[in-house]
């Protein structure tokens, strides 16, 4: 049974619009899962200017989770890694007690190219906020997959459907691709106590209703929910059991609005190390002046 249906809204990130899904002022997160963006899918010309890049910024607690379905992004951090993701891969980036990194599109810029994936962040429980800060990259071929009448499926991190994905997570949760033929179905057990589905492309009909791309489908615990693809269709399974309420504000996630205020503080007053490779510009925390230009930039 279908709870809530939430329309991915357009946020502009400073010449790269995205569709956020999560949080949404009705569910702020869906198991682990505090927060969700769609990109794409788009072509880019070659010769982007760099402001399309999401330049160095800060994390705390949380875990994020890269996954594209076309294109490539370069992902920089204060640990110093330097990785590429490409569709299909997992970059897990877990911020614990603090964490920069900066994702730029540096082969779209040089050749031009496809661009479509999901950024979503994964809340850490209590006893895991304060984690030493790490970085994981995971190739396709790690990843489970599955295919059976006109259904295609990639376990991405956690567990589900009898399989465990090689990614590290800190609490019960599950993250899966689906590619479906028109008129394939498949269906999602009720083994987590919260559920969603995100259609990127195509329809597909879940409980008598049609979902579109760019809708979320959040569903009632207990049962198991049966999918019918409409058209070819990509859609994203997540869910997982909840971790408690978290206060989420610019990049940060804490169960504790005074560790965020420190976060805050701690990156005004340059605390936060920024990207090894990648450490001639930032973000400001909204609301402050802009830095001053960097002549070697």
């Amino acid at each position: 049974m279908i709870d809530l249906v939430i329309e991915a809204r357009s946020r502009d990130l400073g010449g790269f619009v995205v569709g956020r899904v999560l949080p949404f002022a009705q569910r702020r997160s869906i198991g682990p899962f505090v927060f969700f963006d769609h990109f794409g899918p788009l072509e880019f010309p070659p010769g982007i200017p760099r402001s399309v890049d999401v330049r160095p910024h800060p994390h705390i607690g949380l875990s994020t989770l890269s996954y594209l379905f076309e294109g490539e992004i370069m992902h920089r951090d204060s640990l110093g890694s330097e990785q590429a993701i490409r569709p299909g891969e997992v970059n897990w980036m877990t911020a614990g007690r603090g964490i920069t990194h900066s994702e730029r599109f540096e082969r779209a810029r040089a050749e031009g190219g496809p661009m479509h994936g999901i950024q979503a962040w994964v809340g850490l429980p209590v006893e895991s906020e304060e984690v030493e800060p790490s970085f994981a990259h995971y190739g396709a071929d790690a990843l489970p997959t599955y295919e059976s009448g006109g259904l295609w499926a990639r376990l991405v991190a956690g567990a589900a459907f009898g399989a465990k994905a090689a990614v590290a997570t800190y609490s019960p949760l599950f993250y899966v691709h689906w590619r479906l033929q028109p008129e394939a179905r498949a269906q999602l057990p009720a083994e987590y106590s919260e559920r969603a589905a995100f259609v990127a492309t195509g329809s597909v009909e879940v409980d008598g209703q049609r979902a579109n791309a760019g809708q979320m489908l959040v569903f009632a615990p207990g049962a198991p929910i049966a999918f019918t693809a409409l058209t070819q269709a990509t859609v994203m399974l997540l869910g997982g059991e909840p971790i408690g309420e978290r206060y989420l504000e610019w990049n940060f996630v804490s169960s504790s609005k005074e560790r965020i205020e420190q976060a805050k503080a701690d990156w005004r007053a340059g605390r936060m190390k920024l990207p090894v490779h990648d450490d001639r510009e930032f973000i400001p925390l909204p609301g402050d002046p802009p830095p001053p230009p960097n002549p070697m930039s």
